[in-house]
Formats: structure tokens, C-alpha cells, sequence
């Protein structure tokens, strides 16, 4: 079977991260929503809870329609880069902000993908079954989705710069990609104009309404190759069931 995944990681504008621009989340985030809605598609939205606390009406709105709400830490901290006890902490603070607007908080992506070994066990004992915060374009390369401390871990299948790039070259790019599960992720500054942004050139290219119709074009050629476009939560147990076959 075919499954893919659109996730999103919601959080601050393009980097650095660490600052207070949150109009992907203001303005591209509803974007992405209503094209959900109109292409009645259920994706996943890692989110971080200093973005649900600023904006709880779009937290509510993701749960609401129908979408899975993931973690994505408390305020996007580099969690490789702290203490293990400073991150456990933030976790556990985060894992409880954002079970205000669901008890079904059950999957984890960490920020940068960078999600050291040790912790594994912080998120099992918080709840978490799922965790993408491993990819088949990061060391080690194509890694398989595998258990781990009880879990299930999948990787995300390819950058989401990739998800900018022209169609005619991008189509090239899924053509070649691995079979079977696919997890795409994008975050929603990608979603409104960042042409005039000071930031990374990688940051500015082809965002807003191309980025906005490139979304469609992906949904479109994913339902034509017999995708079935699932939540990361499902596609764990897809995975899961394969696995006991």
C-alpha cells in the first residue's frame, strides 16, 4: 500500500529561529487550512506551544478540522544543543500546553530534526507513540522505519525546500523517491511572500502563491500515483501492522 504523509512544523518565520516573526503562522498557516479543506485532505501539525499559546484560535481550528496536532517543543529550542534535565523540563511544559487542545497528542518532531538517543525514553514516558524526527536525506542515509523505546519512528523522505522547487523539476525528484510511505514536511512561513525578507536565499525562493499551488500539484500527482494521504499517526500504524504480518 501507498501512504503519504503531509506534515507541517508550525513555529517561527524562516531563520533565525529564535526570533518573534510568526506571520507564516498569522497568515500562510489559515492558507495551508483552507487548502486542506478544499483538497479534503488530513494532515499533521507539529506545533510549538509558544505558538499555541500566541495563537490557541488556530490550534483549535487544526484540531477541529479534523487534522492530528503533534509537538514540536515549547519554543523551538535546538534540543541537542541543552542539558538533558533543562530538556526533559521543557517537554513535559510543552506536552501539557498543547494537551489543552487534544488528549490524542501522541506523535513528537523535534526542531531541526535533531533528537538525541537519550531522550527516547523522556517522550515514551510522556505519552509519545510516534516520532519523526529522523530523515532519509540526514546520516544515517535511508533509514528504515524502525521501533525504538516503544516508538515508532519514520523518517521524513526529503527536505522541504524541495516542495519549492519549479513542478517540471520536482516531479522528477517524487518520480525517483522511495516507494511505499513518503512524509513530506513544509512550515507555513514557505506560504506567504518572503521575497522581501532578509533572511536565507533558500528562505525566499519561490514562496507564497506558488508555494501555495506547488501544495495542490503535490496532493494532485500523489492521489494520481495511488497514494492514500494518511496522518503520521495512521501511517505509524500501517507501519506497525506490517511489521506483524
Amino acid at each position: 500500500m501507498r501512504i503519504a504523509v503531509l506534515s507541517f512544523d508550525v513555529e517561527q518565520d524562516c531563520p533565525p529561529y529564535l526570533g518573534e516573526s510568526y506571520r507564516g503562522v498569522e497568515e500562510g498557516l489559515p492558507y495551508i487550512l483552507d487548502i486542506l479543506s478544499q483538497e479534503r485532505v488530513r494532515a499533521t501539525f507539529f506545533s510549538t506551544a509558544r505558538v499555541a499559546e500566541r495563537y490557541p484560535q488556530l490550534i483549535r481550528r487544526i484540531v477541529d478540522e479534523g487534522h492530528e496536532l503533534g509537538c514540536h517543543s515549547y519554543a523551538h529550542e535546538r534540543l541537542d544543543k541543552l542539558p538533558g534535565s533543562t530538556v526533559a523540563s521543557l517537554l513535559e511544559k510543552a506536552t501539557a500546553k498543547l494537551r489543552r487542545f487534544t488528549d490524542q497528542l501522541t506523535s513528537f518532531r523535534a526542531p531541526n530534526l535533531k533528537l538525541p538517543q537519550s531522550l527516547l525514553p523522556v517522550l515514551h514516558k510522556l505519552g509519545y507513540q510516534v516520532d519523526s524526527s529522523i530523515a532519509l536525506y540526514k546520516p544515517p542515509f535511508r533509514a528504515m522505519p524502525r521501533v525504538e523505546y516503544g516508538i515508532v519512528r519514520l523518517p521524513v523522505t526529503v527536505t522541504s525546500s524541495m516542495l519549492r522547487l519549479p513542478w517540471r523539476i520536482q516531479k522528477r525528484i517524487h518520480d525517483v523517491l522511495p516507494r511505499g510511505l513518503r512524509i513530506y514536511f513544509a512550515h507555513p512561513w514557505e506560504y506567504i511572500d518572503m521575497s522581501w525578507a532578509r533572511v536565507r536565499v533558500d528562505c525566499r525562493y519561490n514562496t507564497g502563491e506558488a508555494a501555495l499551488e506547488l501544495l495542490r500539484k503535490l496532493i494532485g500527482y500523489l492521489r494520481g500515483k495511488g497514494y492514500t494521504l494518511v496522518t503520521i499517526s495512521e501511517a505509524a500504524q500501517h507501519v506497525e501492522a506490517s511489521r506483524q504480518d
